[in-house]
Parts: structure tokens; sequence; C-alpha cells
């Protein structure tokens, strides 16, 4: 992990150049007011049973963009490159993580389809601007992500649980994280749950199954959205001969603002 004084003020080619030379770095917090996508690639033949498995989830997996078969290009950002300009990348073989790598452009395949997935990072800009201390932004950490007890809706071969991520907020903020989130259901809108996270069958805290562990301060709550790692949660239950995706939390910043993606209330 490389530490920026202030990667916020990036602008997203900026961030893409970082990532293409090498840099790898969460990216929670870069390119403020940009929108940030997850990715899941498979071969055509999955494309199907991913695009039918994101439309019965919408909440964990809301689709912003999908590529034509080979081409890793993204109307999210003209003359950026899937294969190279996201920090880390996951490759997948059978449902088993096989490689996690900086630049995936050799593992590419002419019959690959791209999915862009929208992100909460996207959101988090919002929380900001009013005032909604981000605990792992502050920490210099990843976000916390889980597998919960929670089973998707399955769609032909693809089936799995929901994944989400945690974020602690302060008691008498967590009805302004609902409303800010809310109004953005192309990014995972409101949370899913706050509060007791054995109800989503989540043990402890403090070991999540993506990301790192983030510490609460006094009177935080835990907030939990739908996330874009379900889809990787349905890879391993899957068990697709080949895919590959974003590691978690290093996401692909794109040109978008966010507030294209708000929904005026």
């Amino acid at each position: 992990m490389t530490t920026f004084e202030n990667p916020s003020t990036v602008t997203p080619s900026q961030a893409r150049a970082l990532f293409r030379a090498g840099t790898v770095n969460p990216t929670a917090g870069w390119a403020a007011g940009f929108t940030q996508t997850n990715l899941i690639a498979v071969p055509w033949e999955w494309a199907g049973d991913v695009r039918a498995f994101c439309e019965r989830n919408p909440k964990p997996c809301p689709v912003l963009d999908v590529s034509a078969p080979g081409d890793p290009s993204t109307k999210l950002a003209p003359g950026a490159d899937l294969r190279t300009d996201l920090p880390r990348y996951r490759i997948w073989r059978d449902g088993e993580l096989a490689a996690e790598v900086s630049d995936a452009a050799e593992y590419w395949r002419p019959d690959l389809v791209a999915f862009s997935i929208g992100c909460s990072f996207t959101f988090e800009t919002g929380l900001a601007a009013e005032g909604i201390p981000l605990r792992h932004v502050e920490q210099g950490r990843n976000v916390s992500m889980y597998v919960t007890n929670k089973q998707c809706v399955p769609a032909g071969r693809l089936h799995g649980p929901l994944v989400v991520s945690m974020r602690y907020i302060p008691a008498g903020l967590v009805d302004h994280a609902v409303r800010i989130s809310g109004a953005m259901p192309a990014v995972h809108g409101a949370p899913v749950h706050f509060g007791n996270p054995k109800a989503l069958g989540i043990a402890d805290l403090g070991r999540p199954d993506f990301g790192d562990a983030v510490e609460p301060e006094p009177g935080d709550v835990p907030v939990f959205w739908a996330c874009g790692v379900t889809p990787q949660a349905a890879l391993m239950a899957s068990r697709p001969p080949f895919a590959i995706t974003h590691a978690p939390g290093h996401m692909f910043v794109s040109d978008k603002r966010d507030a294209e993606y708000r929904v005026i209330r």
C-alpha cells in the first residue's frame, strides 16, 4: 500500500495513470466526487447468467456498464483500459482465487464480457460533505466487508451469499447516512442493516472476510450496505471456469461524477 498526502484531489485520469504505472492502493477517498466501480469479467457464455444475477439482485449488483466481448474499454471513462487501470485484480479459475495482480492484460481473453458495477465509495463523498466521518479513510484502511447469511436470488448457474460493506457511523448521524446513500440507488443505495451484526450472521466485526478491520469511536454504530464484492462470492459458490475481478476495495475510478447517480429527493 502506498500512502498519498491527499489522494482525494487527484483527477480520475491521474489516478488511473498511477495505477497503470504500478501503484497499488485501496481507492476509498480517491478522486473525490467521481464514481468508482467494481469489475467482474467473465467468458461470454457466462455473461447472460451474470446479467440476470445482477438484474435479480440490484442492491448489491447495480450495473453501470457492460462491454462487448473482448473489449477492455468502458463508456464510463473513454480511453481507459479495464485491463490495466485498476490498482489490483483477482484472477479466478473454477471458483478458486488463482492470482492477484496489478496488471490483468496478460490474462484478458477475447471472449471476456466486463461488467462495471456501482460501488459504495461513490456515496462516501456525500457522507463526508455532511460531516459524517469515514473511519476507514481516517485510519488509512480498506473498508470492512463481510459475507452474510443472506442468499441472493440465483440466476442460471450463478448463486451465492450477499456481501456487505460496513462503516461505523456515530449513532446520531445514522439517519443522515441512510438519507444520503438512499438517494443513490445506482451505487447500492440505503443500508440493508444497522446495529447487531449477528442478524447478518457476522460473528466478529474485527475479522472481515475482505478488506481491513476498522476501529470504532465511542458512540459509533455499525452500518451495513450491500456490496459489489457479492459477485465474487457468487464466483466462489458457482465456480465458473474463469473470471477477472477487482481486488476488494481496489476500484476503477471513472470519469462520471457522483452527482450523476443522485436521485433528487
